[in-house]
């Protein structure tokens, strides 16, 4: 029987325990979307774990939704990087990067020119991003052409080639959270009228496009994909979410993916029951788990990893207090975003906290 502190096989990697860093938006970066110094340090403390998923990284600066947050698509940024695979790797860690697009969830004011946002369709989402001047709302979105779907595309391929150049072990697609991949995959924000929309054949071809695109590039056993059906973040609707998400994970297959990273945040439908046996890679749970429930999908053969958010946010050492039933470090949620290290780098090991 599998425990949360064996070994797991995930894609051409054997991770040294199934407790997962979940990718986390800090906001440590610079305004060119470079990371600053403490993001290596900040995941240099977190290696314990089995693997570590980066937070959303922007695969183009069109994609960039956020104040503050880091891309992959310059020659500083790929630098920076480097700085923190070398820093994982030299404490024995794992570390995917988690490539997100925000598309219609951004503002001109965070993108080059002040461009308009990119979307499969031009709906406005309810809302709003924080932007340098505050909290802005959304506006309507530019509509993707063909050509520039293809564009967005092969984007997303050279960002993959560049995050194996920075060292990381692999990349993650962030299909969840109502970012660009799931828009299109969502009816309510679709509404094209051409291959990428309308029925589900058309609307998952997005991200199988983008999916081989980075198999291609980096090979199918070094990405992952997140999904993460009925969140509704982001002002995302689907009419019919089991039957896109179940048609979704039966293409995936040829692929030869890492990993599926699913997260249910209030589904009453059991996705994880109806998934799982689509998908011949590792399955990763995430959302509100704890030991006991982690343990629990592991060895009851329902999960091959766990995966942890703000416990890993407030606690490094996450694996050794899991793994000793020590109390945890509670997160501070006024310091989730803001810039420097206070709430980033400063909560305590077991060791430190003696």
């Amino acid at each position: 029987m599998n425990s949360l502190f064996s070994q797991v096989q995930l894609g051409r990697y054997t991770l040294s325990n199934r407790v997962v860093m979940a990718p986390m938006t800090r906001s440590r970066a610079d305004d060119a979307g470079v990371p600053s110094d403490l993001v290596a340090t900040y995941y240099e403390q977190r290696a314990s774990a089995g693997l570590i998923i980066s937070e959303g990284v922007f695969p183009v600066a069109q994609g960039k939704g956020y104040v503050r947050t880091p891309g992959i698509e310059t020659d500083e940024q790929v630098a920076a990087w480097k700085k923190v695979a070398e820093a994982v790797h030299a404490r024995g860690g794992r570390i995917f990067m988690q490539l997100m697009h925000c598309g219609r969830v951004s503002h001109p004011s965070l993108l080059i020119d002040g461009a308009q946002p990119q979307a499969p369709s031009a709906l406005k989402a309810a809302g709003q991003t924080y932007t340098a001047t505050g909290l802005q709302d959304f506006v309507i979105p530019h509509a993707l052409s063909i050509v520039e779907i293809a564009g967005v595309v092969e984007g997303y391929r050279q960002a993959a080639r560049r995050v194996i150049e920075a060292g990381f072990d692999g990349v993650e697609l962030h299909a969840a959270s109502g970012y660009l991949p799931e828009q299109f995959l969502s009816s309510g924000s679709n509404q094209r009228n051409d291959e990428y929309g309308g029925r589900v054949e058309n609307r998952v071809r997005f991200v199988l496009e983008v999916l081989a695109a980075m198999a291609e590039e980096v090979g199918g056993d070094r990405v992952g994909i997140k999904i993460s059906p009925e969140m509704n973040f982001n002002d995302i609707v689907d009419a019919h979410p089991q039957e896109t998400y179940t048609y979704l994970v039966k293409q995936l297959q040829p692929f030869n993916l890492a990993y599926l990273h699913v997260a249910l945040f209030g589904a009453e439908f059991d996705y994880h029951s109806a998934l799982r046996p689509l998908f011949k890679g590792s399955y990763l749970v995430g959302s509100g788990l704890n030991k006991e429930s982690a343990e629990a999908l592991i060895s009851g053969g329902k999960a091959d990893a766990a995966v942890f958010g703000a416990a890993f946010l407030a606690n490094p050492d996450l694996p050794e207090r899991l793994r000793g039933d020590a109390e945890l470090n509670v997160p501070d949620k006024n310091t989730f975003y803001s810039p420097g290290a206070e709430g980033y780098i400063d909560y305590p090991t077991l060791t430190e906290g003696v």
